[in-house]
């Protein structure tokens, strides 16, 4: 049986409890870092899709994508975001709200070259959410970058990098029988966090 999240046993700060959760989550899932992103147009249509977590420290949580995909261009428009982990095996959720900030240049860099050289060339290939003919086209396209790049390190892209979402709130859920689920709320005022326990 899942133990009862008692709000007073977790971390002052959200995001200390939010690494303890991802360790925790670490040992059972095959990908921990996966995290749905919610952004909107200035239309307020909104979207959501799967990103991986790629830092995390006190200024919030970052993820890697061009700047001329859908979520880049939304988040131009409205620079704020939500993001939820889910990880079942755990019955666990951590959702996340707050504004987003592009990360500078040097740290979305140190990245880059972190990431496999055929993620690099296809960074490069992909014209990111728009339309393609077909398959064939996709892969054409990264055979060309490929040839064009050479053999030498491949450089960042000027239109990919990173973003950061700077948490306002960060909500905390756990499965519990009956529907009784433990969900403890932290929200960021001008003294740091406070916290509460909400209903399910």
């Amino acid at each position: 049986m899942l133990r009862t999240v008692d709000e007073r046993e977790l971390h002052d700060d959200p995001l200390e409890q939010l690494r303890d959760w991802l360790r925790e989550a670490e040992a059972v899932s095959g990908q921990p870092e996966a995290m749905t992103l919610a952004t909107a147009s200035a239309r307020g249509v909104p979207s959501a899709r799967q990103v991986l977590l790629r830092g995390l420290d006190e200024r919030g949580l970052v993820f890697y994508t061009n700047r001329n995909s859908r979520k880049a261009t939304e988040l131009a428009e409205v620079p704020r975001a939500a993001v939820v982990f889910h990880w079942i095996e755990l019955g666990r959720q951590v959702r996340v709200e707050g504004s987003v900030e592009v990360v500078d240049a040097a740290e979305s860099e140190r990245y880059w070259r972190t990431r496999p050289r055929g993620s690099q060339i296809a960074a490069w290939a992909s014209p990111q959410s728009k339309p393609i003919k077909d398959r064939h086209e996709l892969d054409a396209l990264y055979e060309t970058a490929e040839a064009n790049l050479g053999e030498g390190a491949v450089p960042l892209p000027p239109f990919w990098g990173g973003y950061r979402v700077a948490p306002s709130s960060v909500e905390f859920w756990q499965h519990r029988e009956n529907r009784l689920h433990d969900r403890v709320l932290y929200t960021r005022n001008a003294d740091g966090w406070t916290r509460k326990r909400l209903a399910p």
